[in-house]
């Protein structure tokens, strides 16, 4: 480790000038670029490679074994599972250089993507959106909504605290852990109780139940 705000292991590369804010933890193997940017909070699994240019928020979670190629944004509260697959280049060819025509693919605010999911590049994962293991999403996905399968489709939407979301005769969803209410217009789901882009009540942002306890009514 080194005596700079962030950790570093001694397995470790970080390649400078790169920016990578207090807090932040890099660990085994992994590979920084320079000219990256990391933000405060951030934990970098094992075998984690970040490439130059890339942006990476506030408080991040990035599992083992994922690269960030450069074009890739990810914002704040993001979650990367384990071995998931962001791209930069929809037709790619040895041959060809195209260095120069990177396509940005963004990871809004609090999105989780799952295990050994593939994220095709160019596209904008909305905030809250929640993207099963193994999933391939090949178009942009709106805010909270669940996607799965291959291709990945919409099956439903999920709160902020991460649980499938039923609707109730008021109209309103409700998640099982945080109570907040969500609602839907026109494709839009937004939550009724908390600004998409304020923290989280501190009470709230420590699970105290496990998922078994809220998932009877996904069965």
């Amino acid at each position: 480790m080194t005596d700079t705000p962030y950790r570093v292991h001694e397995s470790a590369y970080v390649d400078q000038p790169c920016e990578i804010g207090d807090g932040t933890a890099i660990w085994h193997f992994c590979h920084v670029m320079s000219g990256a940017r990391i933000g405060r909070r951030c934990n970098l699994g094992q075998n984690v490679f970040v490439a130059s240019q890339v942006d990476i928020g506030d408080n991040v979670k990035i599992q083992n074994n994922v690269s960030l190629y450069e074009g890739t944004v990810v914002e704040d509260d993001v979650f990367l599972g384990p071995s998931c697959v962001l791209t930069n280049i929809s037709n790619p060819r040895s041959q060809i250089v195209r260095r120069s025509l990177y396509e940005t693919t963004r990871l809004r605010r609090g999105a989780t993507i799952g295990a050994n999911a593939t994220i095709v590049c160019g596209t904008t994962i909305g905030r809250y959106a929640f993207v099963a293991a193994g999933a391939v999403v090949a178009g942009d996905v709106p805010d909270y909504a669940l996607m799965m399968g291959v291709p990945a489709k919409q099956v439903g939407w999920m709160s902020r605290h991460g649980h499938r979301l039923h609707g109730s005769a008021g109209g309103a969803m409700v998640c099982p852990e945080s109570g907040f209410r969500y609602e839907e217009s026109d494709g839009v789901l937004r939550c009724l109780d908390l600004d998409e882009d304020a923290p989280l009540p501190e009470q709230l942002a420590v699970g105290q139940k496990g998922y078994d306890e809220f998932r009877a009514g996904d069965r």
